[in-house]
Protein backbone atom coordinates (compact mmCIF):
# COMPACT_ATOMS: atom_id res chain seq x y z
CA UNK A 1 0.00 0.00 0.00
CA UNK A 2 1.37 3.23 -1.05
CA UNK A 3 0.77 6.16 1.06
CA UNK A 4 -0.25 9.63 -0.41
CA UNK A 5 -0.10 13.11 0.87
CA UNK A 6 -1.40 15.83 -1.11
CA UNK A 7 0.69 19.32 -1.48
CA UNK A 8 -0.74 22.19 -2.76
CA UNK A 9 2.42 23.12 -6.21
CA UNK A 10 1.98 25.74 -8.69
CA UNK A 11 1.13 24.37 -12.51
CA UNK A 12 4.45 24.19 -14.10
CA UNK A 13 3.38 24.13 -17.68
CA UNK A 14 1.19 27.26 -16.47
CA UNK A 15 3.18 29.35 -13.49
CA UNK A 16 -0.07 32.03 -13.62
CA UNK A 17 -2.56 29.27 -13.19
CA UNK A 18 -4.26 28.91 -9.39
CA UNK A 19 -2.22 26.25 -6.79
CA UNK A 20 -3.97 22.55 -7.00
CA UNK A 21 -3.31 19.86 -4.79
CA UNK A 22 -1.31 17.36 -6.49
CA UNK A 23 -0.38 13.57 -4.50
CA UNK A 24 3.13 12.98 -2.82
CA UNK A 25 3.96 9.29 -2.77
CA UNK A 26 5.19 8.97 1.24
CA UNK A 27 8.12 6.98 1.65
CA UNK A 28 8.25 4.03 4.07
CA UNK A 29 11.79 4.39 5.19
CA UNK A 30 14.84 3.07 2.51
CA UNK A 31 16.37 -0.58 3.18
CA UNK A 32 20.33 -1.15 2.87
CA UNK A 33 22.79 -3.64 1.44
CA UNK A 34 22.84 -5.14 4.66
CA UNK A 35 19.04 -5.70 5.22
CA UNK A 36 18.71 -6.94 1.70
CA UNK A 37 21.05 -9.31 2.31
CA UNK A 38 19.43 -10.73 5.58
CA UNK A 39 16.40 -10.86 3.67
CA UNK A 40 17.59 -12.88 1.02
CA UNK A 41 19.45 -15.19 2.94
CA UNK A 42 15.88 -15.95 4.63
CA UNK A 43 14.35 -16.84 1.20
CA UNK A 44 17.74 -19.17 0.34
CA UNK A 45 20.19 -21.25 1.65
CA UNK A 46 22.71 -18.99 1.60
CA UNK A 47 24.10 -16.77 4.35
CA UNK A 48 23.70 -13.41 5.63
CA UNK A 49 27.15 -12.95 4.49
CA UNK A 50 27.35 -14.77 1.37
CA UNK A 51 24.51 -12.57 0.29
CA UNK A 52 26.03 -9.26 1.32
CA UNK A 53 29.22 -10.46 -0.57
CA UNK A 54 27.17 -11.01 -3.96
CA UNK A 55 24.88 -7.73 -3.83
CA UNK A 56 28.47 -5.90 -3.09
CA UNK A 57 30.00 -7.22 -5.69
CA UNK A 58 26.85 -6.35 -8.14
CA UNK A 59 26.96 -2.67 -7.13
CA UNK A 60 30.62 -2.86 -7.58
CA UNK A 61 30.60 -4.26 -11.20
CA UNK A 62 27.56 -1.98 -12.28
CA UNK A 63 29.58 0.89 -11.84
CA UNK A 64 32.68 -0.44 -13.52
CA UNK A 65 29.98 -1.48 -16.40
CA UNK A 66 28.41 1.80 -16.59
CA UNK A 67 32.05 3.79 -16.29
CA UNK A 68 33.12 1.23 -19.48
CA UNK A 69 30.66 2.85 -21.50
CA UNK A 70 27.92 -0.73 -21.22
CA UNK A 71 24.56 -1.60 -20.49
CA UNK A 72 23.80 -3.34 -17.55
CA UNK A 73 20.74 -5.57 -17.90
CA UNK A 74 19.11 -6.47 -14.84
CA UNK A 75 16.33 -9.23 -15.87
CA UNK A 76 12.96 -8.18 -14.55
CA UNK A 77 14.41 -5.15 -13.05
CA UNK A 78 15.12 -3.25 -15.63
CA UNK A 79 18.12 -1.67 -17.94
CA UNK A 80 21.10 1.04 -16.58
CA UNK A 81 22.54 3.02 -19.70
CA UNK A 82 24.47 6.49 -19.32
CA UNK A 83 23.67 9.04 -20.81
CA UNK A 84 25.69 12.54 -21.78
CA UNK A 85 24.26 16.46 -22.49
CA UNK A 86 26.13 18.64 -23.92
CA UNK A 87 26.90 21.93 -25.59
CA UNK A 88 25.78 22.17 -29.16
CA UNK A 89 28.17 22.95 -32.10
CA UNK A 90 27.69 23.93 -35.76
CA UNK A 91 29.96 21.92 -37.24
CA UNK A 92 31.16 18.31 -36.87
CA UNK A 93 34.82 19.41 -37.13
CA UNK A 94 34.49 21.56 -33.83
CA UNK A 95 33.22 18.87 -31.52
CA UNK A 96 35.45 17.50 -28.72
CA UNK A 97 34.78 15.59 -25.71
CA UNK A 98 35.49 18.92 -23.55
CA UNK A 99 31.69 19.72 -24.64
CA UNK A 100 30.18 17.49 -22.74
CA UNK A 101 28.36 19.66 -19.37
CA UNK A 102 27.10 16.28 -17.32
CA UNK A 103 26.60 12.87 -17.52
CA UNK A 104 23.97 10.89 -15.42
CA UNK A 105 22.20 7.28 -15.51
CA UNK A 106 19.11 6.61 -16.77
CA UNK A 107 17.21 3.61 -15.66
CA UNK A 108 14.55 2.01 -18.27
CA UNK A 109 12.50 -0.72 -15.66
CA UNK A 110 11.23 -3.60 -16.98
CA UNK A 111 8.48 -5.71 -17.62
CA UNK A 112 8.26 -6.96 -14.15
CA UNK A 113 8.46 -3.65 -12.80
CA UNK A 114 6.01 -2.03 -15.09
CA UNK A 115 3.46 -4.32 -14.10
CA UNK A 116 4.18 -3.69 -10.74
CA UNK A 117 3.49 -0.17 -11.18
CA UNK A 118 0.20 -0.67 -12.84
CA UNK A 119 -1.22 -2.76 -9.47
CA UNK A 120 -0.46 -0.58 -7.05
CA UNK A 121 -2.96 0.34 -4.11
CA UNK A 122 -3.04 3.87 -2.98
CA UNK A 123 -4.33 5.30 0.72
CA UNK A 124 -4.61 9.18 1.34
CA UNK A 125 -3.07 9.67 4.78
CA UNK A 126 -3.19 12.96 6.85
CA UNK A 127 0.19 14.44 7.12
CA UNK A 128 0.50 17.22 9.98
Amino acid sequence: MIKLKFLKRKNPNDLTAPEKYYAAAISEGSIDLKRLAEKIAYQSTLTPGDCYNVLSALEKNIIEELRDGRIVRLGELGTFRLSVSSQGSDSLENTHSGMVKKARILFRPALGLRKMLKNLDYRKVQVA
